[in-house]
């Protein structure tokens, strides 16, 4: 039997996919939850060996974030995540955090099944719609510390402060930032940082 921790937001979907996996004789959802504030307890709690984890969900944790402490915590637990999209940042993610599985929502139910089976049989498991996008993601342009101020500037916070923070000039700090737009191909501070946030990079 292959013990499921399913993690899922919205209570139509969650409810779904328990009743999905019910149907199948040798899985067993042993808990739902719908936060990833609340996967890694759940975890500990009822010793899953897959976690399914939807990537997007509120709370402190995302699913991919969850997925890295999960990883930490709890490591004989394997990880699939579910995502409504195939963003090349996501994916990028959840190699980072060595996410065991990644599939899109829209995949027929009996593709999840086989993915749960195939990640608990230690298996990695890649949506074959975003194979593509695995071999396109683009090495990150930015360097650690640009990276850094880049983050700064998404909490919107100004360069005069950021370069109080980086122990740096106001000066340096905005030769940075125009340095992070130019060599992301943005139209501003903004757009770079969308930029970067899609493709995994902040």
């Amino acid at each position: 039997m292959i013990r499921v921790l399913l993690a899922e937001d919205q209570h139509v979907v969650r409810g779904a996919l328990v009743a999905l996996l019910g149907l199948e004789e040798d899985l067993e959802v042993v808990a739902a939850v719908e936060s990833g504030d609340a996967v890694v307890p759940a975890a500990l709690l009822h010793r899953p060996d897959v976690a399914v984890l939807d990537i997007d969900m509120p709370g402190a944790l995302d699913g991919l974030a969850a997925a890295g402490e999960l990883r930490s915590r709890l490591p004989a637990c394997r990880t699939l995540m579910l995502t409504a999209y195939g963003k090349p940042g996501h994916l990028r993610r959840a190699l980072g955090a060595r996410a065991d599985g990644f599939l899109l929502k829209t995949a027929p139910p009996e593709e999840l099944v086989a993915a749960i089976r195939a990640v608990a049989g230690g298996e990695r498991v890649l949506d074959p719609s975003l194979a593509v996008t695995a071999w396109d993601l683009a090495d990150n342009p930015l360097t650690p510390r640009e990276a850094d101020v880049l983050r700064l500037v998404a909490e919107g916070i100004d360069a005069a402060e950021i370069a109080g923070r980086l122990f740096l000039s106001a000066g340096t700090v905005r030769n940075y930032i125009t340095a992070i737009v130019a060599k992301l191909n943005a139209r501003n501070r903004v757009d770079a940082v969308r930029v970067a946030r899609e493709a995994g990079w902040i």
